[in-house]
């Protein structure tokens, strides 16, 4: 079986097996009692096992939106905020420094990609609260904006979905952004590229969890499916 699937998909690894499996046991049923189905070693069972995905939580603008605005300390509503409308991981959010901001324009130094610097946006409301917020705290242009730990970010997430009753992580605030996008018209390969700020679109295509892009094509179907069974009733 090695031999047979040696470098391919675990999905066609296990189809492979699966046919093999269903061959030896149609012989058994056929005659030959005392025959062992050498497919049912626990050894071959647990290489070749059939990976189920694990949907992705998406949490619904509205909630998101009553999140934020029932969130009253200003500095916990931004960090919120970087995160679902401008599709950044929690540990970009808080490395920020003034001089990384350019109105709507977030300069994010040594992502997570490799890369040296990559380009987040975020609306031009947001960008203008940011800025006030960062003159109010008097900021230097190299400190940080936000001042705190990436445990002590985590617990103003998890209290913030606290708020609405929902169990929430940072990145479903990031996974809200690129769904948002994609309900609202913007392509796939622009929710990849310019709001996850993948290299390309299969990165987004992850190989051991639910693929992204298609989670946010079938999603788009099914959310404007239920926008016409609205109108119809």
């Amino acid at each position: 079986m090695g031999h047979l699937t040696e470098g391919l998909k675990q999905s066609t690894k296990r189809l492979r097996f699966s046919l093999l499996r269903s061959f030896f046991t149609f012989i058994i049923n056929t005659g030959a009692e005392r025959f062992a189905n050498p497919c049912d070693a626990p050894m071959l069972r647990k290489i070749f096992k059939d990976y189920r995905p694990v949907p992705w939580k998406i949490v619904e603008k509205e909630t998101v939106d009553e999140i934020i605005f029932r969130t009253q300390d200003q500095r916990n509503r931004l960090i919120l905020e970087m995160m679902a409308r401008g599709g950044m991981r929690i540990g970009e959010v808080l490395k920020l420094t003034p001089s990384d901001i350019d109105g709507g324009r977030i300069s994010i130094q040594a992502p997570k990609s490799g890369r040296q610097t990559e380009v987040a946006f975020i609306p031009q409301k947001l960008a203008h609260r940011l800025g006030e917020y960062i003159r109010q705290r008097g900021a230097e242009p190299k400190e940080r904006i936000f001042s705190i730990s990436y445990p002590a970010a985590r617990i103003v997430v998890k209290k913030a979905g606290e708020l609405v009753g929902i169990s929430l992580r940072p990145h479903d605030l990031r996974r809200h952004a690129a769904t948002y996008a994609s309900r609202s018209g913007t392509p796939i390969e622009i929710v990849s590229k310019v709001i996850l700020r993948h290299a390309n679109l299969a990165t987004t295509q992850r190989s051991k969890s639910p693929s992204f892009a298609q989670y946010l094509f079938l999603d788009l179907i099914a959310w404007r499916r239920g926008k016409v069974d609205i109108h119809a009733h």
